[in-house]
């Protein structure tokens, strides 16, 4: 029998607000609808939702570019935080009432939204429902990128474009605790400053070529990691600005997803071109980047070490409201939405 936070069936809410529209297109089309909340299986937990990050893939499915994988809720939001209220029947890691933050395949712009166990983790000491908010579809992306798939270690250098983003602020902080030198693009002073406040060296791309920066603060050596949300023509130039043996990882492609690439480069400098989306993944793997964020990142963040950047909180009938300020490329660091 699953394990419910309610002593009884009376007390047990069946129907939630959550994010909805009807066909792709602006933030516009969103509204908030009402519906049945959702019915998990043996091997999930079911969530309270208090605060949830709102993530660029929210507008690419919004646009319908994105998606849902195959059984995962079509309500946008991929990362929550709140209590678990239910539990099912294989679970024991979480009882009702432990409060969480969590990685969610879909359905987090919700009341309620469940997910597997495995893709939860314990709010850190010292944060609230807001702040925990924005840190799983961040942290589990910049952990499986730098660390997994791009073997990021101490004493190498990572450029990170749009520094001052979700992404961009955690990598940074990420980066900077695990002992990498790290620079950062971004648009305007103000957030070349805000990235230099949380350790990074700044190129402000408006005013600098960022491979000549990058080659002028390496001493013409360039950087081992790429971080890149942007593609298309932008391939090339990191290309050129990686050093030798260098890692190019691909995660957003801004700038189109096409590019015309000169092979050379790569095999000139032993180059390894990579990436991924992390939403269909395996729940393994998963599985696996939680078990790492909680036992090496988790402690850093208790400590103070990292700690999330929040630009703006909305309630969750405005989520137009928070699609059109991430669209407008004009915030520094995460978005929230809350439920209270």
């Amino acid at each position: 029998m699953p394990h419910t936070i309610f002593d009884t069936p009376a007390e047990t809410v069946k129907t939630m607000k959550f994010i909805d529209f009807k066909e792709p297109g602006g933030p516009d089309v969103l509204f908030c609808n009402q519906g049945a909340i959702p019915s998990i299986g043996d091997d999930e937990v079911l969530i309270r939702v208090r605060a949830a990050g709102v993530n660029g893939a929210d507008i690419t499915q919004r646009k319908g570019l994105y998606p849902p994988p195959a059984g995962a809720s079509p309500v946008l939001g991929l990362e929550v935080s709140g209590e678990i209220t239910e539990t099912g029947s294989h679970v024991s890691a979480w009882k009702p009432g432990d409060r969480v933050c969590a990685l969610v395949p879909g359905g987090g712009y919700a009341e309620w939204v469940k997910t597997k166990p495995g893709h939860c983790l314990p709010i850190p000491k010292g944060l609230g429902f807001i702040e925990s908010a924005a840190l799983p579809e961040t942290c589990f992306t910049v952990w499986s990128n730098l660390i997994d798939r791009a073997s990021l270690k101490a004493g190498e250098t990572l450029l990170v474009h749009g520094g001052s983003g979700g992404i961009g602020t955690t990598a940074i902080q990420i980066a900077r605790a695990l002992g990498v030198k790290v620079f950062v693009t971004a648009g305007t002073n103000e957030k070349c400053q805000a990235c230099e406040e949380l350790g990074a060296e700044a190129i402000n791309y408006q005013q600098q070529d960022f491979v000549e920066a990058i080659k002028h603060y390496t001493g013409g050596a360039g950087v081992n990691v790429i971080l890149d949300i942007l593609g298309g023509e932008y391939i090339n130039r990191n290309l050129k600005a990686l050093a030798l043996e260098g890692r190019l990882v691909s995660i957003a492609f801004s700038q189109g997803h096409k590019a015309t690439v000169s092979i050379a480069p790569i095999m000139a400098k032993r180059l390894i071109w990579t990436g991924s989306t992390l939403r269909p993944q395996s729940d393994r793997v998963k599985d696996s980047i939680a078990e790492a964020l909680q036992h090496t990142i988790w402690p850093l963040i208790e400590k103070g070490k990292i700690k999330p950047v929040i630009f703006k909180t909305f309630p969750l009938e405005q989520a137009a409201k928070a699609h059109q300020l991430l669209e407008s490329s004009a915030h520094i660091g995460k978005i929230i939405l809350t439920t209270d």
